[in-house]
């Protein structure tokens, strides 16, 4: 696998490209808002996108979805309990930032995903981890030693817990009860910042370390 990040919008979310190099097949983790440099990747490299997989469905991760969608022709995966929030901008945050973006609607997600799905796309097996806290729906994908967690856990902190649907004690039954149970050399790929292992959080995050 091959993992190429980008950092699109105003609020700088990382994107994840996930390229199977002996297909030119690939995967993409939160296409983000004004995802044109991931478009232009794409283009470039002539790389045939086989499924976009959200983590979240809040404004800054599911910005770019029916732009990437209708470019790629590939479907969306979410998780059940924020399938409304792609086409309601009060639910995934537009109507709260509107001086970032008018209101954010897309077509509905064709897949739905849930705790311990494992998903066969692109030559690449993810366990889906359904990781509540940050939002109700927010899931962390796992593929290997390589984990896609949204903004449920960043280098020494964590995702805020006071937008609608956010639950402290969720989040952090998530990172303690399901990340933290991760082989420590685990490589987080998180929603904003740079990436981290699971073994680092553990010794060093002020929110969530253990010891």
């Amino acid at each position: 696998m091959r993992i190429e990040s980008f950092v699109l919008g105003p609020i700088q979310t990382n994107c994840y490209l996930l390229v199977n190099e002996e297909t030119n097949e690939a995967v993409v983790i939160d296409p983000g808002m004004n995802p044109k440099p991931l478009l232009n990747r794409i283009a470039k490299e002539g790389i045939k996108l086989q499924a976009i997989l959200l983590t979240h469905a809040h404004l800054d991760h599911m910005g770019g979805v029916d732009e990437v969608r209708k470019t790629a022709g590939c479907p969306v995966y979410i998780h059940d309990l924020e399938a409304d929030w792609l086409t309601d901008p009060a639910l995934n945050g537009s109507l709260r930032w509107s001086h970032m973006t008018p209101p954010l609607t897309t077509e509905p997600a064709e897949y739905a995903l849930a705790e311990g799905q494992r998903l066969q796309l692109a030559g690449f097996e993810f366990l889906v981890m359904h990781t509540p806290g940050h939002s109700p729906g927010s899931v962390s994908f796992l593929h290997g030693n390589n984990l896609f967690s949204g903004d449920v856990l960043f280098r020494q902190s964590i995702g805020r817990t006071d937008l609608p649907g956010g639950r402290e004690a969720d989040l952090y039954n998530s990172i303690r009860g399901k990340l933290y149970r991760l082989d420590p050399e685990v490589t987080v790929y998180n929603g904003h910042g740079p990436k981290t292992t699971i073994g680092y959080e553990m010794a060093n995050n002020p929110y969530v370390r253990l010891g």
